[in-house]
């Protein structure tokens, strides 16, 4: 099965522009995501821009890059567009998150297993929150699933205690047609309402898996994170 990962990386970050070339100890933000993304088992890798100083710095570094519409509203239709691009059009897409720098290829691997294993159209990971605090941030999603590991919900709220929520983490997978179909649906009153477009897809009919990982995960979002990362890079590397 031909899976690609697609790393979408934008200048204009509101919070921490041009992140993705941030220096975290001697190398940018977005190659250590290639360079890891690079470890799982996908058949390309690639990033998807809308800005010529992220697509040649990529370049420069011996990956691979294409030029994608700064008009995208979200890193999925980004997607889109650069699996377009392929010459032979992917089985399926990974959607990489480009602000997270020391990302496990085995993260990665999970979402691929479920693309190959299971006829599903949309997958993501989730993992336990890791403390109260965590659970009542807004910022930090929401997630209940069934048995079969099917999401039932995604919110920014937390709820009661009589369902186990998740922590969502940010990265999927698509079938292509999925990517495709999903891509053209118009926002949801409930998207609108908590700003996650995955509540677009679920008032669509769309079915989201999941997959539980361990690992804990650093995401750039502010220079605070950035110092964070460094200091850890310091270390591992």
């Amino acid at each position: 099965m031909n899976i690609v990962g697609i790393i979408p990386a934008r200048f204009n970050s509101t919070r921490l522009p041009g992140k993705p070339l941030e220096d975290i100890n001697g190398v940018s933000m977005v190659m250590r995501v290639v360079n890891q993304a690079r470890k799982a088992e996908l058949s390309e890798v690639i990033v998807a821009t809308d800005d010529d100083r992220i697509f040649e710095h990529v370049i420069n570094h011996g990956a691979k890059a294409v030029m994608t519409s700064p008009l995208h509203p979200s890193g999925t239709d980004r997607c889109l567009e650069a699996a377009l691009q392929f010459k032979t059009t992917p089985n399926a897409v990974i959607n990489i998150q480009g602000d997270e720098p020391f990302i496990e290829p085995e993260v990665i691997n999970k979402l691929a297993l479920l693309l190959r294993t299971k006829q599903i159209q949309i997958c993501t990971l989730i993992k336990e929150f890791d403390s109260n605090e965590s659970l009542q941030n807004p910022n930090r999603v929401k997630v209940i699933i069934n048995n079969a590991g099917k999401a039932l919900s995604f919110s920014r709220k937390a709820g009661d205690d009589s369902q186990k929520q998740f922590q969502h983490l940010g990265i999927y997978g698509y079938s292509m047609q999925a990517l495709k179909e999903i891509t053209r649906l118009e926002q949801s009153p409930l998207e609108l309402k908590e700003k996650l477009e995955q509540l677009r897809w679920f008032e669509n009919g769309y079915d989201i898996y999941t997959a539980q990982i361990q690992e804990n995960s650093v995401c750039v979002d502010t220079p605070e994170d950035l110092e964070t990362a460094r200091a850890l890079a310091k270390k591992r590397d």
